[in-house]
This record gives structure tokens, C-alpha cells and sequence, in this order.
């Protein structure tokens, strides 16, 4: 029933209850007004509380109205056929109400109203709403500040909505709008610009008195529009022309406005000093900058005119070089000009490559002018950019940004783990120190580039005049290691300038690595250095201590050989260190240098005992989760990289993992990696994995129950760890018996496991044997059923093995078992015209399979009932023909899509045994029959030298979801054997029973019919067949 005038009462009630404290009026309230959302006229109710003036000193319910009509909007404003929703009736009343209430005096509602209006433009513009921006633009010719202020604001969220659009009709549709809007925004921002300037330039001159209330007003409202025009403008910069990097078009207002922002920034930035503008001042200097940024990446070949970015790059130069930290507000400035050197520095549109031109073109090709911009802007930051821009920035970058600071140091004290993972964490756009390191590197990457080209060029190696950044770093970590030298052991140290410049260069000569390879011998260096440095315990050593540990990471290409063991055995000692971060480095030192290529396990097998009792007692004192993951990652990977070396240790660690698992109970990604370690020492433990399972079982119980509430993040990990249980058992145990039932519920649940959960019905099969078929053979038909015919090739393809495996491991039980199973593998043979040729012929092997071994069970399956009318319902039309010959034509087709040479003789050892039935339709089949049979005799005559090829599907899938395994896992391999060295078909030679099935073949049908069908052979396939027969 629709809403009318006569609710608004009811509604404007419902919404001060909504407000109220007390939970007992609030809840009912809430409740009706949900309900009402997607009756017609709620949301015209609405409107009508947000417009009224008499509420206009009751902000709060109107505020609610609006929130509720923007929710309305998004759930309700497009027709659904579920609920009458908003009607088309109701729509442009609303549309046209919205534009008349822009001029809200309340920020906050008014907020909201722009947010309405934006997402109804997203529904609604151009086709249903073509009147909004021209009605917008005419309210921005109004003299009204506010009014013009409300305007931008509806535009800013209007337009950051349509932005979202990428379609290319809706893009078209946003250049059209800025076509539209630019120019008189431009314009807008322009005065508003001047305005302020001068407002600011009476503030400054009278600090004192400062502006009357209605100027402060006015000139606080001037500055919000400018600041919303700023916005308005940077996203029609930014979406509404083509990149020129694409179109290679100039985009004309990227020159017109670009310098006027930079000298927007540049006058704002002389008021910073006065206090009531500051917060002002950086936050439009933080928005200039922003917006240049991204101009310069999205349009970088408008952007590198010479009016622009030389201007633009050398201000943003100075202020990096020349200026000195000051508020947080500031550095952040200080961040967007690192970052926009680093883009320029970077941008793949101003590195020069060579274009030709095709021969007769008249005009340059759109890579030839893509090169003649790239080499122009090339020339541009070669000039600015020169030989001793780049040694002074890189220098101040060392001294001044890479330098802890007092603050830094305090939170070291505080917090160090969080002080550590903050320095470690990829948040360079965020923070001043990681910008300058990016930025450092990135002039490293930037100078090498040239130094090869020039080298090119030249024809000489990169080094000599070009080279001039790397001999920078290494004077650097001369002046600094003269300026501070290794204290001894035991002196007292101070935390000086000179200590902290050296920490600073230490991460410089870290951060550029592989381009200092050459230049630092990094053996004499820590010999004669850092092993001292690592050893003094002062506190106040700590500070390179640190740097020390993290510099080894870095550098784990030069650790070899005899450098390796003194450097584990330092790194242990700081292990044990009173001081987290310091630890915490160790840990990630030693992680490189465990995971590194480099790395022999007969080094470090002696410091494996102290190395783990040190991270499990690290492990019970770290607070920080981050720290937690970063011990245990290290734990897993000394139990995968030492295997069995491992062994001694293995009673400590069950006793850690337990512990840890209890622990981070919540913490699934912890848990997750409780799982991997617990993969890895069951790999190491091989057979004797038996000594975990008191660990082992309880938390493989937890991680495959789908009803656990860490299901979704646990389960795949749960799996593998129940495959590789599974795959080093020496016996089955009731533990892994009882478990299978959680397979079940799995595969019940979605197929997204499906080939770890094949894997694992196998290794139950293989290792559980009869015993297992007893007691879950129920559980092995449901998943089997339930996804044969249900699932794509890869699907089936690692389904079918497990089906070949079952019959046969139990030929005479298997198939009797799964006889619904193999009614689909027929139906799909014959009539899965949606399935490849491969799975239909990998299907009829596992069928040929048991007419080779069960061939009683086979004529019974094929002449029952349910099959004929299974094959009907798949669509197979009614024919005289029985299943079997059905099968037998459909599959005799697909069967040279089979590539292994054990598949295709079981095949045709099957076609053997066809040859022996009464029926006359086989003598009309012989000469495909013997085509087949005669092509793999010919391929075992080709093996009969080599080693024996055997039936089945383990050689590709074996280790699949091991991997790290070193070698092949015994007990299951060892098992696998055992089935294949019983397995009939591996003792059949097929060349003496063709020949006994052909004999029998003409008793059954007589001489006569069988010589006649032999004399329609090919000349050439009876000749070849006869050769074999004899041979």
C-alpha cells in the first residue's frame, strides 16, 4: 500500500524514534521503517521531512530521512521484479524536488543529498535525467556563495560516481560532461583562487584582529568551494579525455592548468606559518599535489611540455633537497613530491624506443610518434636531471631521510615489534623514510638504464664516467664507518649523529644491493666491521645491531661457503638478544638465508637444536601476530629444507606445535601455517610418521570438518595435510578410518577440492585395502556418483583413476560395488557429446578393464535392463543394436585418443576377449577389431627391449599436491608396486591370445563365415597381421 501526505506524522515519528537511546524504542522503529523502504511514496515522504523548514533546527531526524532515502535509492530505484520499489511515476517528481533542496544549510544533510543525487545520476543519466548538469551549471551562475559551494559538492560526488562507469558509451558521456563543465569550473577556481589570496594576505597583515566574522565566513565558504572545485577539476582531468599515452593527443587543459596549480601551491604554502589558515594551506597543498601527480601518470605527454614539467619537476626538487621536516601534514607533503619524481623518473611514456615507418606512409605512425614525445621528454629530464642533481638528491636522500629520527626511536622503545614490521611493510606511498627509499632506488635503476644505453652507444661496458651513484654510496659508507667505527665488545656506546648516519648508510648500501655487487667486498667488509658490530650488547648498540642482522638478509648472494657458518652462528646469538626488533631481524636474515640456493643443510645441521629452542621461546614472548607468523614461517622452513636432518629434534617440536595451535585459536592464518609445518615434518618423518599422530589427529579432525567455523580459510590446507598422512602411513590406523567420513561431506559440500579428495580416496584404497572397501565403500560410491558426468575434463580426468584403481586393487568385488557408476561411464562412452574424446576412451579402458578381468560381470551389466534405459534417457534413440554393441562402436571410435601404451593394450586386450562372443555382429567388426589389436602389437614389439609399460594413470599424479617432496614417498610407491606386480594384465602377452581368440572365434562362427570376414581385411593389414602372429 502506497505512502501519501497523510504519513509524514507517522514516518517523521518513526525517525525521532529511531533516534532515541533506549534500545526498547529504537529497535521497533528501525524495524517498521525498514519495512516501509519499498513501499511507493516512502521515499517522496522523505523528501518532503528533509525539505520542510519548519524541522530545519531538527538536523538529526533529518538527516536520518536522508540516509534512509539514499538506501532506498540503492536498493529500490531500479524496477525489480520482486517488489514494486520506487515507480517510474514517482521518479521525476523526486529528481526534480532534489535539484530545488541543493542549497542546504546543514552540512551534514547536505552531504547527503549529494550522495543521493549521485547515485540516481548513476541510474539515470543521460537517458532518464538529461536535464541534470545543464540545471546544474545554471545554478552555478547564482551569486549566492553557498548555493554555489552545494553545487560543487553535488558535482564532486556526481562525478566520482559516473568516473566508476568504464563502459565506453559511458565514458563518451563523461567527456561530454566535462565538454560541458571544464571551462566554467576552470574559471570558478580561478577567482576563488585570487579570493583567497587576498583574504589570506589581510590575515597575515593583521595576525591580530584578523578578519570580521562575515569576511571569516565568507572567505571559510570560498575556500570549501575552491577546495570541491579542485576535485571537480582533477576528476574531468583525469576521466574525461583519453590518455595521451594511448591516444597520443594532446590534452590541451593539462597546459593550461597544471602551472596554475603549481603556482597555487606556491603561494599557499608562504601562509603554512600563520595558525588559523595552516590545516587550510596543507590540506589544499596536499590536494594540488595530488592532483599533479596523477595528471603527470595519466597524461605524461601533455604533462612533459616544457611549460609544465620542468617547472612542476624542479619545485618538486627543492622542496625535497632544500626543505627541512616540520608537521606530520607536511611530511606528507614532502611524500607527493618524492612521489612525483619517481613517477616522472619512471614513467615508461618518456623512455625513448626506436619506430620506423612504413614505406610510403606520409605521416608518422602512432609509434613513431609515440618516440618523437618520448625522446623530447627524455631530453627534459636529462637536463634537469643531470650527473649532480643526482648525486645531491641521492646524497640528501641518505643523510637526511634515511636517518632514524627522535620519534622513530621512541616507538622502537615502545613497541618494537610493531616498529619492525612498520619498516618492513610495502607502504611507500604512506611514509616519508619507505618514500625515500623508493625513491633511491628508483634513481639507481633510472642511472643504470642511461649508463647502458650510453654504453650501447658507445660500445664500451657500463662503467667508468657513467658510473657515479654506486662510488657514491660506497664513499658514503667509508665517511660514516671513519666517523663512527666499531665500538668493542664491552665500551659504552652513545647514540650519536655520527650512529645514526651510519645505521642510514648501512640501509642505503642494503636497499641498492645489486647494483653495489661489485663495488663492496662484502666478506673484508664484515670481517673487519660488522661481525663487531653484531657482537656489542650495549644497549644503545641495538640501533646497528638491527641494521646489521637486516643488511645480511640483503646480501645473502655474497654469503658462501666459510662465510656461512660464522654468520649462523652470529645470527643466533642475536636470537637471543633482550631486544625485539633486533630478533626479529635475525629471524628475517635467516630466512634468506636458509631459503637461498646457496644453502646446505650439512652447515647448519649443528645449529639447528639452539636455533629452534630460540624461536620456540621467541614464539611464547612475541605479542605481535606479524611476529608470531614470521617465527613460525622461519620454523617451517628449517623442517623443509632439513628433511630427515630434523629427526633429533622432532619431540621438541610436538611440543611446540600444540602449544602454538591452542594458542592462536582465531587466528586462522596461523593455524594455516601450524598445517604446513606439520605437512613438512610428516614428509621428513617418512614411515616413522607414525610417532606424530597423537599431534597430528586432533588437528586434522578440526581442519576437514566443513562445519568448523575456519572452514573456508582451513580446509585446502587440511586437506593436503590428510593426503600426505595418507601417503606416508605404514598401516592403516582406526584414527584414519573413522576420518573418511569427513570426505564425504566435502565433496557434498562443492567439487573445489576435488582432485586433492581423488588423491586421497586412492591412498585409502592403496593403503586400507579390502578393509577399507568393508567399511566405507558406501562413502566411495556416493562421491564417485556423485561426480562422474558432473564434472569438466580436467574433472574427470583425475576422477577416472580412482575408479581404474578400485577395480584393479578388487576386480571381483569393485565392480559389483560401483555398478551405478559404471552405468555413467557407458552412457557417456556412447552418447557425451559434450565430453573430449579422451575422457570417452579413458572411460571404455576402465570398462575393458573388467571385461578382460570379470567378464561374467561384464556380459550380466550389459544386458540388464537399467542400462537400456539409462541410454534412452540420456537421448539415445531406440536402435536394435544392444548396449554392448552401442558401447563397443562409440568407444572402438575414441580409442586412438588413448596415448599410453598400457591403456591402448588393455584396450585391445579387451577386443581379445570380444572376439570370443557368439554374436554375428562381431565377424562385421573384425577388421577394426584387428586394426586396433595389430597397432599395439606393433607398439609392444617397439618395447619389447625396454622396460615393461604398465597399465596406469599413477605416473602423471603421483606427488601431485607434494611438492618439496625430495624423493618419491616410499610407503605409497612400495604400495602402488605391490598392486602393479599382481595386476593380470601386466602378465598377458597379447600376440598368443589374439591368436587363441581368433581360433575360437572361427569354431563359434564357423569356417566359412570367418574365412569371409578375414578375406575383407586390407591386403596390407591381414599381411602385417599375419608377420606379427608368427613372430
Amino acid at each position: 500500500m502506497a505512502l501519501s501526505s497523510a504519513d509524514l506524522p507517522t514516518v517523521f515519528s518513526l525517525l525521532q524514534n529511531a533516534l532515541s537511546q533506549d534500545q526498547s524504542i529504537q529497535k521497533p522503529a528501525e524495524a517498521t521503517l525498514a519495512s516501509c523502504e519499498n513501499r511507493p511514496g516512502f521515499c517522496s515522504c522523505l523528501l518532503e521531512i528533509i525539505a520542510s523548514r519548519d524541522l530545519e533546527k531538527q538536523s538529526d531526524p533529518r538527516w536520518l530521512a536522508s540516509v534512509y532515502f539514499k538506501n532506498s535509492i540503492n536498493r529500490y530505484w531500479r524496477i525489480r521484479r520482486d517488489t514494486p520499489g520506487i515507480g517510474d511515476a514517482e521518479k521525476p517528481y523526486l529528481r526534480s524536488k532534489l535539484l530545488d533542496l541543493i542549497r542546504e544549510e546543514d552540512n551534514k544533510v547536505a552531504v547527503q543529498l549529494a550522495l543521493l543525487i549521485a547515485k540516481i545520476a548513476r541510474f539515470d543519466y543521460p537517458r532518464d535525467w538529461p536535464e541534470l548538469f545543464p540545471m546544474l551549471l545554471q545554478k552555478l551562475q547564482s551569486p549566492d556563495v553557498l548555493l554555489t559551494q552545494r553545487v560543487y559538492l553535488v558535482l564532486n560526488q556526481t562525478l566520482k560516481e559516473l568516473s566508476t562507469k568504464r563502459l565506453a558509451a559511458d565514458q563518451r558521456n563523461f567527456a561530454e560532461i566535462t565538454s560541458q563543465l571544464f571551462d566554467y569550473t576552470w574559471h570558478h577556481w580561478f577567482a576563488d583562487m585570487q579570493l583567497i589570496l587576498q583574504g589570506f594576505s589581510l590575515v597575515l597583515a593583521s595576525p591580530d584582529s584578523g578578519l570580521q566574522p562575515d569576511q571569516g565566513k565568507a572567505l571559510s565558504l570560498t575556500c570549501e568551494r575552491w577546495l570541491l572545485c579542485s576535485k571537480v577539476l582533477r576528476r574531468m582531468l583525469l576521466f574525461g579525455f583519453q590518455s595521451d599515452a594511448k591516444s597520443v593527443q594532446e590534452v590541451a587543459p593539462v597546459k593550461q592548468v597544471s602551472p596554475a596549480f603549481l603556482q597555487a601551491a606556491q603561494s599557499l604554502l608562504q601562509y603554512r606559518a600563520v595558525p588559523p589558515i595552516r590545516e587550510f594551506v596543507e590540506k589544499a597543498c596536499l590536494r594540488l599535489m595530488k592532483t599533479l601527480v596523477e595528471v603527470q601518470s595519466t597524461h605524461p605527454f601533455s604533462f612533459s611540455n616544457k611549460a609544465v614539467l620542468p617547472p612542476v619537476l624542479d619545485f618538486c626538487y627543492v622542496q625535497v633537497t632544500e626543505q627541512s621536516g616540520g608537521s606530520t601534514m607536511f611530511e606528507h607533503f614532502l611524500i607527493k613530491c618524492m612521489i612525483f619524481i619517481q613517477s616522472v623518473i619512471q614513467c615508461a611514456s618518456y623512455r625513448s624506443h626506436k619506430a620506423g615507418r612504413v614505406v610510403g606512409a606520409s605521416t608518422p605512425s602512432l609509434e613513431e610518434a609515440k618516440g618523437n614525445l618520448a625522446g623530447q621528454a627524455e631530453e627534459i629530464l636529462q637536463s634537469l636531471l643531470d650527473k649532480q642533481r643526482l648525486v645531491v638528491l641521492s646524497e640528501i636522500l641518505v643523510r637526511r631521510y634515511f636517518v632514524l629520527t627522535g620519534d622513530d626511536l621512541e616507538e622502537w622503545a615502545q613497541e618494537p615489534e610493531a616498529f619492525h614490521h612498520e619498516q618492513e611493510m610495502v607502504q611507500w606511498r604512506e611514509k616519508l623514510r619507505p618514500c625515500a627509499e623508493s625513491l633511491y632506488l628508483a634513481l639507481f635503476e633510472r642511472h643504470r638504464e642511461e649508463a647502458e644505453i650510453c654504453s650501447g652507444r658507445c660500445n664500451l661496458p657500463v662503467s667508468g664516467e657513467w658510473e657515479m651513484l654506486a662510488p657514491l654510496v660506497v664513499e658514503m659508507l667509508k665517511q660514516a664507518s671513519d666517523n663512527c667505527p666499531p665500538a668493542a665488545p664491552d665500551a659504552d656506546m652513545q647514540i650519536t649523529p655520527a650512529l645514526l648516519l651510519k645505521e642510514a648508510v648501512y640501509n642505503a648500501v642494503g636497499v641498492a644491493n645489486y647494483d653495489l655487487y661489485d663495488y663492496i667486498d662484502f666478506k673484508s667488509w664484515y670481517d673487519s666491521c660488522l661481525a663487531q658490530e653484531l657482537h656489542n650488547r650495549h644497549p644503545n648498540g641495538r640501533i646497528l645491531r638491527r641494521r646489521v642482522a637486516w643488511l645480511v638478509g640483503q646480501w645473502v648472494s655474497k654469503i658462501k661457503d666459510e662465510m656461512r657458518r660464522p654468520i649462523y652462528s652470529a645470527l643466533l646469538g642475536l636470537l637471543g638478544d633482550n631486544d625485539l626488533a633486533v630478533k626479529l631481524a635475525a629471524c628475517r636474515s635467516l630466512h634468506n638465508l636458509i631459503d637461498d640456493v646457496h644453502f646446505y643443510e650439512e652447515e647448519f645441521v649443528e645449529f639447528v637444536p639452539t636455533c629452534l629452542q630460540f624461536l620456540f621461546e621467541f614464539m611464547g614472548t612475541a605479542q605481535e601476530f606479524d611476529s608470531k607468523l614470521q617465527i613460525f614461517n622461519l620454523v617451517s622452513l628449517i623442517i623443509e629444507r632439513l628433511g630427515e636432518k630434523v629427526l633429533p629434534c622432532v619431540e621438541k617440536i610436538m611440543s611446540f606445535l600444540p602449544q602454538v595451535w591452542q594458542a592462536s585459536e582465531g587466528q586462522s592464518l596461523l593455524r594455516i601455517q601450524v598445517i604446513l609445518a606439520l605437512q613438512r615434518l610428516l614428509m621428513a618423518l617418512g614411515p616413522q610418521s607414525p610417532m606424530c599422530y597423537e599431534l597430528l589427529f586432533p588437528i586434522l579432525q578440526y581442519s576437514t570438518d566443513v562445519n568448523q567455523p575456519d572452514e573456508l580459510n582451513m580446509l585446502e590446507d587440511g586437506m593436503q595435510l590428510w593426503q600426505t598422512t595418507l601417503r606416508h602411513a605404514p598401516v592403516m590406523v582406526p584414527q584414519l578410518q573413522g576420518l573418511f567420513p569427513h570426505l564425504v561431506a566435502v565433496m557434498e559440500k562443492s567439487f573445489d577440492h576435488l582432485q586433492v579428495a581423488m588423491n586421497i580416496i586412492e591412498s585409502y584404497v592403496l593403503l586400507g585395502g579390502a578393509d577399507f572397501l568393508r567399511h566405507h565403500a558406501a562413502g566411495v560410491v556416493k562421491i564417485l556418483d556423485s561426480v562422474v558426468g558432473n564434472v569438466n575434463e580436467k574433472g574427470m580426468m583425475c576422477t577416472l583413476p580412482v575408479v581404474d584403481t578400485l577395480i584393479q586393487c578388487f576386480p571381483g568385488d569393485a565392480p559389483a560395488i560401483l555398478e551405478a557408476v559404471l552405468q555413467k561411464l557407458v552412457v557417456l562412452v556412447v552418447n557425451g557429446r559434450n565430453d573430449s574424446d579422451i575422457v570417452r576412451a579413458s572411460s571404455g579402458a576402465i570398462l575393458a578393464r573388467i571385461l578382460v578381468q570379470n567378464s561374467g560381470f561384464f556380459a550380466q551389466f550389459t544386458s540388464q535392463q537399467s542400462l537400456a534405459v539409462a541410454l534412452q534417457q540420456s537421448g539415445v534413440t531406440s536402435t536394435d543394436q544392444s548396449a554392448l554393441f552401442l558401447f563397443f562402436d562409440a568407444w572402438l571410435d575414441k580409442i586412438d585418443s588413448l596415448t599410453t601404451l598400457g591403456k591402448r593394450k588393455v584396450c585391445a586386450l579387451a577386443l581379445c576377449v570380444l572376439l570370443t562372443l557368439r554374436e554375428p555382429q562381431i565377424l562385421d567388426r573384425l577388421e577394426q577389431i584387428l586394426s586396433v589389436c595389430t597397432s599395439v602389437l606393433h607398439e609392444t614389439e617397439e618395447e619389447k627391449n625396454g622396460n615393461p609399460s604398465n597399465y596406469s594413470y599413477w605416473s602423471s599424479n603421483a606427488h601431485s599436491g607434494e611438492e618439496g617432496s625430495v624423493s618419491s614417498v616410499e610407503s605409497e610407491e612400495s604400495r602402488k608396486r605391490q598392486v602393479l606386480g599382481a595386476d593380470p594384465i601386466n602378465s598377458l602377452s597379447l600376440a598368443p591370445l589374439l591368436k587363441e581368440k581368433l581360433q575360437t572365434c572361427a569354431a563359434l562362427h564357423g569356417e566359412a563365415a570367418f574365412n569371409t570376414a578375414m578375406s575383407r581385411l586390407h591386403p596390407m593389414l591381414l599381411g602385417q597381421l599375419q608377420q606379427l602372429l608368427q613372430t
